[in-house]
């Protein structure tokens, strides 16, 4: 007799076909039951894989299956974009929406694809271009929130809001990890109702997974005996899955238990969370047509460099130095906390997105030249942080795009090419501080300081040019010794150990005296009225 059987899964009971075949037909007497039963809209995360489409072909073929009177209930699927997906799968995914979306007008169907995207102040590049944030690590695992999980738990709190309760449909499995499984579990045994699950971090959101107890065999066997009721090709979905090495899909993620799309095969071409992207890797060693996404191979194990401190500065993002105590061959070292990218490094970045991006449109198939690696939208934010945020008035991405496209930059922001300062000032600048970085930084903070309270309100300048000082005035040396000195004065506390404190003590004096002098403190006094006068 034919079994489903999955190797991997060794601990799982096999089940023979003819009782996947009822388990099939027991889910979809299921989903109507649970879709008719109350007004309740549903959510079905897709991100293209074969885990989601089996879960929302399942919904399909069940709710298809309804007289056209009960299909009232709106469902909609959510397919989250994050600007930096695998490009074969991203275009996999929007072809597949457009289509669906068809199929279910021509079908009578109430289901409405959504395609989300992160916020342009919240998407990769202008956060590790832009702000400078590090490739992302498990230590500092920036992205998957920002990228992930805040653009699909926007559109589900529109829909409580509206509803005042949803039903998220998932094709999470036991069978994907350990840890998996024991979440599941957990939410399993705090069910409210039959197979729907509590949202932990979505208050009014119930989860349910139709598909929880299904092997990877069965995913496989039920996609290839059905034909897909959107009109898309299975049998193509396989032969995708077949280009990679890897056999998981990027789930929809909605709170940080979830795992994210590291160590799958449907994530981000950018993902530094594993040490290869052996997805992309198999494509285009597999596929002579893939050989175009090398440059974002490249550039992915590029940023994959596990010692980055030469990249990035000494100091936090907001300008502090935070120390740590750092081990290697047993012997230990306090040393600064790497903040983020430099100059040097945030322009490289952009330099090399746009090279790739240039050389795709040029080499890639007919069908892939149109590919964006970064949008205007996310240009014209970077460039508002280098000049608003980090003072850079010397304005360098017009020029590198320039420079990598051939083509003038056009920002779409208002007013973005009204300014005072531009790259001849910094040149000015960068030739009287001598190469002397820090002091290079401090004047140029200054300087645009003022130039942006120049059209507002004089409020909070002074507070503002002090800021400058406390991050910009010392040399790096200078800023080291004294964070080590501020955390031997808390040691010395903690281990009472007074003359050290005394010691310490009077050295904090000296530089209070010298923190006195502060911007706000050299203001000029107010002009007598008799000097108003002449």
């Amino acid at each position: 007799m034919t079994t489903a059987q999955e190797p991997e899964n060794k601990g799982q009971t096999q089940r023979i076909i003819a009782e996947l075949v009822e388990d099939i037909q027991h889910l979809t007497a299921e989903i109507q039951m649970l879709y008719c039963s109350d007004s309740i809209p549903w959510v079905v995360g897709y991100s293209g894989g074969k885990d989601s489409t089996a879960v929302l072909q399942l919904v399909w073929n069940a709710i298809s299956s309804l007289p056209p009177e009960q299909r009232t209930k709106p469902i909609h699927v959510i397919s989250t974009d994050t600007l930096v997906e695998n490009p074969i799968v991203s275009t996999w995914v929007r072809n597949s929406l457009a289509q669906m979306k068809a199929a279910a007008q021509n079908q009578g169907m109430p289901i409405e694809p959504h395609l989300l995207h992160p916020k342009v102040k919240e998407t990769f590049w202008v956060n590790l271009i832009g702000k400078g944030y590090p490739a992302p690590r498990n230590q500092f695992r920036w992205c998957t929130e920002r990228l992930k999980i805040h653009p699909a738990n926007h559109f589900i709190r529109k829909v409580v809001r509206v509803s005042g309760e949803t039903i998220l449909v998932l094709g999470t499995r036991k069978a994907e990890s350990a840890k998996r499984a024991a979440t599941m579990e957990k939410h399993q045994a705090r069910r409210v109702r039959d197979r729907l699950s509590p949202n932990a971090s979505l208050p009014n959101s119930l989860i349910y997974s139709p598909i929880e107890d299904w092997r990877n065999d069965e995913v496989w066997i039920y996609l290839n005996q059905s034909q897909n009721p959107w009109g898309y090709s299975n049998k193509d979905l396989l032969t995708m899955y077949r280009g990679a090495t890897a056999d998981n899909e990027c789930p929809l993620v909605i709170d940080t238990s979830t795992p994210s799309c590291g160590d799958s095969r449907f994530g981000c071409w950018v993902c530094t969370l594993v040490s290869k992207d052996k997805s992309m890797e198999a494509m285009i060693q597999n596929d002579d047509e893939k050989e175009w996404m090398q440059p974002l191979l490249d550039i992915r194990n590029e940023l994959d460099e596990r010692d980055d401190r030469d990249k990035r500065d000494f100091r936090r993002i907001w300008g502090a130095v935070q120390l740590f105590e750092r081990n290697v061959d047993d012997e230990t070292s306090v040393e600064p906390i790497p903040g983020p990218y430099t100059k040097y490094w945030r322009e490289h970045w952009l330099r090399r997105v746009l090279e790739a991006q240039t050389q795709i449109r040029r080499t890639a198939p007919l069908e892939m030249r149109d590919i964006t690696l970064i949008t205007q939208d996310e240009l014209s934010e970077i460039r508002r942080i280098w000049l608003e945020k980090k003072h850079e008035f010397d304005d360098s991405l017009p020029r590198i795009y320039e420079e990598v496209t051939g083509e003038s930059f056009q920002d779409i922001r208002p007013g973005a090419e009204r300014k005072l300062l531009g790259s001849d000032e910094w040149e000015v600048l960068q030739e009287i501080c001598n190469d002397d970085g820090m002091h290079l930084e401090l004047m140029a903070k200054l300087l645009d300081t003022e130039r942006q309270f120049h059209v507002k309100s004089r409020r909070g300048v002074y507070e503002k040019l002090d800021k400058c000082f406390e991050s910009s005035s010392r040399s790096k040396e200078d800023a080291i010794q004294d964070a080590r000195d501020k955390r031997d004065l808390k040691n010395a506390v903690v281990e009472e150990d007074i003359d050290k404190v005394k010691q310490l003590t009077y050295l904090e004096e000296d530089i209070d005296k010298v923190k006195q002098l502060t911007w706000a403190s050299m203001k000029f006094p107010s002009p007598k009225a008799d000097d108003a006068n002449d």
